[in-house]
C-alpha cells in the first residue's frame, strides 16, 4: 500500500494535533507547520503528495500563498484548502483556480480522510502553468493595448481630439517595457525610478495635440483599468503569491509614468505661453 506524505497547514494548535492524529490513524505520513512562512520551509526542502492547508491564517500570507509555493515546487502535490467561509462564491472561483478543492469548516472525520484519498484517487485537478505578474503583461501586451484602445474610443472627452489608433498608442509600447522592467526589478515600493524618456516625451507631445491636463489623466486611469482587467482574465495561470505586490508596483509605475508626462506637459504649457 503507497504511503502518502501530507503537509498540513494550521494556526490553531488544537486543530493541527487533532487533524495530525487523524491522519496518521489512516496511514498517512504527516508534518505539520503552524504558519506560513514555516510551511514554505518545509515545501522549499521536501516532497508531499497532499497539502491540507487552512485558508484563514494571521500574519503574512495565508493558504492561497501556501498553495502557490507548493504548485512551483512541486505541481503533481493535491492541494486542499479548508475554509469556514463557503458563500463567498466570487472568491472560491478564484481559490479553485489555484487549489483542487475547498472543504469546509468543520469537517467530519470520516468525510475528510475520503475526500482526500478520493482527490489522491483522481490526482490534482490541472497541472497549472504559473506566470509572473511581468510575464503575463508581456506576452499580452498587444492585447491590453486594444482593450485600452476600444475603452478610450467610447469616451468622448479623450475622443474629442481626433487621432489615428497608431497615433494614439504609440507611447504604449515604451509603458509595457518599463512596466515589464519594473516587475521583474523586483525593488521595493516607492524606489525612485530613472527618468523615462519616453514618458516626458509623451506628455509633450500630448500637450501639443491638444490633451487637457484632466484627459491625460484619464487616459492613465483607463491604462489601469486595462492592466487589471488583463490580469483578472490570466487569473488560471497567475501566481498569487507575488499578485499583490505585483498590483502595487503596477499602479506606482504608471502613476510615476504619468507625473513625469505632467511636468513636460506643463513645460511645454509654459513655452506656449511665452511672447514669439
Amino acid at each position: 500500500m503507497a504511503v502518502f506524505k501530507v503537509l498540513l497547514v494550521d494556526d490553531d494548535p488544537m486543530v493541527l494535533i487533532t487533524l495530525a492524529k487523524v491522519l496518521e490513524r489512516n496511514e498517512f505520513v504527516v508534518t505539520t507547520a503552524a504558519n506560513v512562512p514555516e510551511a514554505l520551509k518545509y515545501i522549499s526542502s521536501g516532497q508531499y503528495d497532499v497539502l491540507l492547508s487552512d485558508l484563514h491564517m494571521p500574519g503574512a500570507g495565508d493558504g492561497l500563498t501556501v498553495v502557490s509555493a507548493m504548485r512551483h515546487a512541486n505541481p503533481k502535490a493535491v492541494t486542499m484548502l479548508l475554509s469556514a467561509f463557503p458563500e463567498m462564491d466570487a472568491a472560491a472561483h478564484a481559490i479553485l483556480l489555484q487549489a483542487d478543492e475547498i472543504l469546509v469548516k468543520p469537517m467530519g472525520v470520516t468525510a475528510l480522510v475520503d475526500a482526500i484519498k478520493q482527490r489522491l484517487a483522481s490526482g490534482p485537478s490541472h497541472l497549472r502553468v504559473v506566470e509572473s505578474v511581468a510575464t503575463i503583461l508581456e506576452r499580452s501586451t498587444d492585447s491590453t493595448i486594444q482593450d485600452w484602445f476600444e475603452r478610450v474610443e467610447l469616451d468622448e472627452s479623450l475622443m474629442a481630439v481626433p487621432l489615428s489608433r497608431e497615433v494614439r498608442c504609440v507611447h504604449l509600447i515604451s509603458v509595457f517595457r518599463d512596466l515589464v522592467n519594473r516587475l521583474r526589478s523586483f525593488k521595493p515600493l516607492g524606489s525612485k525610478e530613472p527618468m523615462s524618456v519616453s514618458a516626458s516625451g509623451h506628455g509633450s507631445t500630448r500637450r501639443k495635440q491638444g490633451y487637457t491636463a484632466a484627459m491625460m489623466v484619464e487616459e492613465s486611469r483607463v491604462l489601469q483599468v486595462s492592466i487589471f482587467n488583463t490580469l483578472q482574465n490570466n487569473l488560471a495561470s497567475i501566481d498569487f503569491s507575488v499578485l499583490l505586490i505585483g498590483v502595487m508596483t503596477i499602479a506606482d509605475e504608471v502613476d510615476s509614468q504619468l507625473s513625469q508626462a505632467m511636468k513636460s506637459y506643463i513645460a511645454e504649457s509654459v513655452d506656449d505661453a511665452l511672447p514669439a
